[in-house]
């Protein structure tokens, strides 16, 4: 299934947070703590090699970066990338620019959980729905889901229900508030607690219940019981009354021109927005009992991902502890210092926050474009400079692979060739008796080659290169697991270990001839997402991929969804770690006008072919958001090459695309109201029930 972008990528929005109020607080301040001149100066060079190797890396238009030492900043700064010349430079603003942290918000979410229940108004073993009676799921299961399992992931909850979460310069609350009635369609992926896979919808029911047990707003809570007695001034959510110029800017590819701002809603999964400086002293309050009690900072940091499924080897970007990513980080647990760890990525900003309780330290690096992890890699670049200064050493020797030496393959190994999946690509493995085995990436067939791995005589399969291996782990649920073990190496930030389930062994599905075939047509078919808000960024994505080849299918499954019948895929896999996040239940049906429509986790996508030719009448027409509320999308046809003047009414926007998919003109984004009409583009029009847009066409 592919979105209008002929070119594009598939659009299932799933798009890839009693206390004592009388400590002294933690405040973000700017004195740089007695050190030598070469110390200083040395952590400032590694901070700026570090963040402008995570710039290269992720292509972000500018950082900001910031460390926090025993109750000050001792360290910001921030680069700026030249929009013109592509050059990185030096900026005092940006230091001191608010950015979107993402998923760090989860971490605020988390601890204003443990203060309720430090406060004995809520258990974190006691079920959701003591808290959330309205919660309910069409899947019986769902009242086992306690909170504890909300903030370590193993919930079983199918993912992310982002449908007008991710918004521009809208600050809309509807997606937090909605999502009990979205969940009330939704089944279970997996048994709560069987283990943790990245979930969003678990912290957005982490803030309603925080909402539900203090009686207030989530926000007006985090001010009260987090913000202020930290000291933290700049911190903020959508909707907040703050300058909002002092965003970082963002931008879409190489377009020069900034967006408006990057509004997530749904905020104690992912909408906040901080300074460097204010994240790492939330970071540095996290090492202190200024907002929890040691007891409860002490199980945010425990192991909780080895509460249900997990590889036996554990140093990985993800090790789960209440709320955060990774409890156990390369190098730091090589040395036995704790290091805990949270990314965040919107659309647009991406987050790193690494804090070293026991050094009383941490640090964040913030980015406008980019990725989360290289900004936590900077982080931990920042962190060893500084303890370097202090005269504390870090082993950070790279992990090395167990020495293993090629061998005879027992014949058994030939058992586990088959597909493998995670949720967003799907794999053929082969293994040949020569001790061979062959990955080959269905989602990439030709843009990907083909990996060969040899078999050595500790039972895993070596790359041509040492540096990486697989086998296969037959797990206590039954499931076959392709495990992968491997270090990643950046010039300029370092080493990133890698040891997860990268893939779950797919059953054999057999299905008839008729009904692959109406599931091969689907998953070549271009859809259109009718239920998004005129504001939504889901139609800014549709045009965010470039060219793709047609993935091969797995006999039997659309993506990763087991097929059902003709009108149903379930999603299946039982995949700790990321690989199984966001996963959803497809539904397909036709229409009295033999129009496609597809569901997936209650989002609703129409057929492209299905949308009509833009009527232009005699130069005037217009058209009507009708009860359903659902947008209206028009084939741009004869009227290619007219320019539309757009008479907008209120709460509304439009948006048009050319044939390659990109938008060419949008209220929404530059606040155009014409826009010359390209030769076989679409255009989609988006508001409330009954909203009327007046065209003329010249």
């Amino acid at each position: 299934m592919k979105t209008f972008c002929k070119r594009g990528r598939a659009l299932l929005l799933a798009l890839a947070l009693a206390l004592s109020l009388t400590a002294p607080a933690l405040a973000a301040e700017t004195e740089t703590p007695a050190s030598s001149a070469p110390q200083a100066a040395a952590l400032e060079e590694t901070t700026r090699i570090a963040a402008e190797g995570a710039m290269t890396y992720g292509g972000a238009a500018s950082i900001s970066w910031a460390l926090w030492d025993s109750g000050n900043i001792s360290a910001s700064g921030g680069l700026t990338v030249d929009r013109e010349t592509g050059e990185a430079m030096q900026t005092e603003a940006e230091s001191g620019a608010l950015y979107g942290v993402g998923s760090v918000s989860k971490i605020y979410t988390t601890v204003a959980v443990m203060q309720l229940a430090e406060a004995h108004r809520l258990s974190l073993d006691a079920p959701v729905t003591r808290y959330l009676p309205d919660f309910q799921m069409a899947d019986p299961r769902y009242r086992q889901i306690t909170v504890r399992m909300l903030l370590n992931h193993s919930s079983g909850l199918m993912g992310s229900s982002f449908e007008n979460a991710m918004l521009f310069d809208d600050a809309d609350p509807a997606a937090a508030d909605e999502l009990l009635e979205r969940l009330a369609s939704q089944r279970l992926k997996a048994d709560p607690g069987a283990y943790s896979v990245y979930c969003n919808d678990g912290f957005t029911l982490a803030q309603l219940v925080v909402e539900a047990v203090s009686g207030q707003d989530f926000m007006d809570y985090v001010r009260a019981r987090i913000l202020r007695p930290a000291g933290l001034e700049d911190t903020f959510a959508p909707g907040d009354d703050f300058d909002t110029t002092r965003l970082a800017r963002i931008y879409f590819g190489t377009d020069t021109r900034a967006l408006p701002q990057d509004c997530l809603n749904v905020v104690g999964t992912g909408g906040i927005y901080a300074t460097a400086a204010d994240l790492a002293a939330f970071g540095g309050a996290l090492t202190g009992t200024t907002l929890l009690r040691q007891s409860s900072l002490d199980a945010m940091a425990a192991p909780e991902y080895a509460r249900g499924l997990w590889p036996d080897d554990t140093l990985d970007a993800l090790s789960y502890g209440l709320g955060w990513d990774a409890v156990e980080w390369y190098p730091f647990s090589q040395s036995g210092i704790t290091a805990l760890v949270k990314g965040g990525d919107t659309q647009f900003y991406h987050a790193g926050l690494v804090v070293l309780p026991g050094c009383h330290m941490a640090a964040a690096v913030l980015s406008s474009g980019g990725v989360s992890t290289y900004n936590e890699l900077a982080a931990v670049h920042m962190l060893l400079a500084a303890l370097k200064g202090k005269g504390i050493a870090v082993d950070q020797s790279i992990p090395a692979l167990p020495e293993a030496a090629p061998a005879a393959m027992p014949a058994e190994e030939m058992e586990n060739a088959g597909y493998y999946g995670s949720t967003a690509v799907q794999y053929r493995v082969a293994v040949s008796a020569d001790g061979t085995l062959t990955l080959h990436y269905m989602n990439y067939p030709t843009s990907v080659p083909d990996q060969a791995f040899t078999y050595c005589a500790d039972g895993t399969f070596r790359d041509s290169t040492g540096t990486a291996l697989l086998r296969f782990v037959r797990e206590s649920n039954g499931e076959t697991y392709l495990y992968q073990k491997a270090v990643s190496q950046l010039p300029g930030l370092g080493a990133l270990p890698v040891s997860n389930y990268a893939a779950v062994k797919l059953p054999a599905n057999r299905i008839s001839a008729e009904v692959q075939d109406l599931w091969t047509a689907a998953s070549a078919m271009s859809v259109l997402p009718v239920r998004e808000k005129y504001s939504s960024q889901a139609y800014l994505a549709m045009a965010a991929a470039g060219a793709a080849e047609i993935p091969e299918a797995v006999p039997g499954y659309f993506g990763a969804a087991r097929i059902v019948d003709g009108t149903a895929a379930r999603y299946e896999l039982q995949l700790p770690g990321a690989g199984g996040r966001d996963g959803q239940d497809i539904t397909v049906t036709r229409d009295d006008a033999g129009v496609v429509w597809m569901r997936a986790n209650g989002a609703l996508y129409m057929e492209e072919s299905g949308a009509p030719e833009l009527y232009t009448g005699s130069g005037h027409s217009y058209t009507t958001v009708q009860a359903d509320g659902y947008a209206r999308w028009y084939h741009i046809g004869g009227a290619a090459g007219k320019t539309m003047a757009v008479q907008l009414p209120e709460d509304a926007g439009f948006w048009v695309y050319d044939a390659g998919g990109q938008v060419t003109a949008s209220s929404v984004l530059w606040g155009d109201t014409a826009a010359a009409l390209p030769e076989g583009g679409m255009v989609v029009f988006a508001g409330d029930p009954g909203a009327r847009f007046h065209l003329s066409f010249q």
